[in-house]
């Protein structure tokens, strides 16, 4: 195994304008095997084939790639399809080619003939060989390419979704030979599937909107779960569970705005938060309010909720009620859900993960009323969202400060109230964490059943589905 690090510094890289890869530092010390983990489109497959040599690099540097970097991908199989399509181009040849078998494309590369020969009879290519590469199907050519790179003897190896396509027999052959192989072979892989990760993988690198924000160690338990989670959040295909039917909401009018202010101001004695400011919120219409320390983002949200003792002086309308009019502070209330740090302080009794959620039901801190069967599948199918399944009884109080965060948004959201108020839900996370929140509003904003009113102070926590923004301050 090469004993030469490999290193990328504030290494920024362009794909012909179409995607960009931004300031990646990352290093792959000798002994370390890794998976680049991350969403589709996320840009798992660019860091790849930067190893490999692709992509224009704009800035920063990338030393110690070894001279033979075997790189297995969709892209390097179309660019092989393609480069066989031209050949019937009838402009350059006299006679239309049958195309290159799949004999030659292998011997291409290949510096292992005895080696070359097992796969392709491990894999079941034998009769194929004759074959013009062009006509294999996608199973086929994957394996021809896996073929390819494993007899180049190469000094690094990239499998890019090594094993898509692949029919059982030799998914089981790939991952026994990958694991022999990484004895003596650096490797770096990318999947969608976290659980196909093998056991020889050492290390971790997530990617998310093209830039490394995550390097984990896999033998830092901890750190390993968490990741798993942020990439269950972002990967998964999970819709937001469904309400209790048994309690649903009052209806309320669609043609009426759910909040409505009008040349809103709260003064004190010896200072203005805020005035004469005009807003309004329609359903399905999601918004991002900032603004530094100060500036009257939790104080608006008080207005709102009724809480603040200047609600009753200015001219509000929330779900129809006017401020003031003899509606009840619960009549509002039933209608939002809240999270914020000073909820998470509050929120200190001793029970379980599963009651937290169903807590949410009641508006209640802590669960003083028996639940249902009901109540308690749909927590179950919030924690599987969460990505904390099978997790339903252990305490709230032992939970790691952002995963109580996490519960506390479900909790919020299982009523599935027309508005949901993010207080600062990042206040207090560190960066794993403060992701996993990120992508859970980004889920809840997408399911298209609950505003979302997301207050926080750093324009760079934007979500995506998150279009409309009020600047205080």
């Amino acid at each position: 195994m090469s004993e030469t690090q490999i290193k990328l510094e504030d290494l920024s890289v362009d794909f012909d304008g179409r995607f960009r890869l931004d300031d990646i530092t990352w290093a792959i010390t000798p002994g370390q095997q890794w998976l680049i983990a991350g969403a589709n489109g996320s840009g798992k497959s660019a860091l790849a084939a930067v190893l490999a040599g692709e992509g224009d690099h704009i800035s920063g540097t990338l030393v110690g790639l070894p001279g033979n970097v075997a790189l297995v991908s969709y892209e390097r199989q179309a660019e092989l399809i393609a480069a066989e399509l031209r050949k019937d181009d009838a402009d350059i040849l006299d006679v239309i080619s049958e195309g290159t078998p799949v004999s030659e494309i292998i011997a291409e590369v290949c510096l292992d003939d005895a080696l070359a020969q097992e796969l392709v009879a491990t894999l079941g290519l034998k009769p194929l060989t004759d074959r013009a590469f062009r006509k294999l199907s996608t199973g086929e050519t994957r394996k021809v390419m896996l073929i390819r790179a494993l007899t180049s003897r190469p000094e690094l190896l990239v499998l890019d979704e090594p094993f898509d396509g692949l029919d059982h027999d030799s998914l089981e052959w790939l991952q026994g030979h990958l694991a022999a192989l990484a004895e003596t072979v650096p490797m770096v892989l990318v999947l969608n599937r976290f659980d196909e990760c093998p056991d020889f993988i050492t290390h971790i690198a997530y990617v998310d909107g093209g830039q490394l924000l995550h390097q984990v160690d896999r033998s830092d338990e901890q750190s390993l779960a968490e990741l798993h989670q942020l990439i269950h959040l972002k990967t998964s295909e999970l819709d937001v569970p469904a309400a209790d039917p048994a309690m649903a909401l009052p209806s309320l009018n669609p043609d009426e705005p759910l909040v409505q202010l009008s040349k809103a101001t709260v003064r004190y004695t010896d200072n203005t938060v805020f005035e004469n400011l005009d807003w309004t919120i329609d359903a399905n219409e999601h918004w991002q309010v900032s603004g530094p320390n100060g500036s009257g983002k939790t104080c608006l949200l008080s207005l709102i909720t009724g809480d603040h003792p200047q609600c009753y002086v200015n001219d509000i309308r929330v779900f129809g009620f006017q401020r003031g009019t003899g509606e009840s502070i619960w009549q509002i209330k039933q209608y939002i859900g809240y999270v914020s740090t000073a909820l998470q302080w509050e929120y200190r009794v001793g029970t379980s993960l599963r009651n937290v959620i169903i807590s949410g039901f009641y508006d209640s801190i802590g669960l003083y009323t028996k639940s249902t069967d009901t109540q308690k599948a749909i927590a179950d199918d919030w924690l599987h969202v969460l990505g904390m399944a099978g997790r339903s009884d252990e305490p709230f109080t032992g939970l790691s400060f952002g995963e109580q965060r996490l519960a506390l948004i479900a909790r919020a959201m299982v009523k599935h109230p027309p508005l949901l108020i993010l207080d600062e839900p990042c206040l207090g996370l560190d960066d794993m964490n403060r992701q996993l929140v990120l992508a859970l509003i980004e889920r809840i904003c997408r399911s298209g059943n609950t505003t979302v009113l997301y207050v926080n102070h750093r324009l760079e926590d934007a979500i995506p589905g998150i279009e409309n923004h009020l600047a205080l301050g």
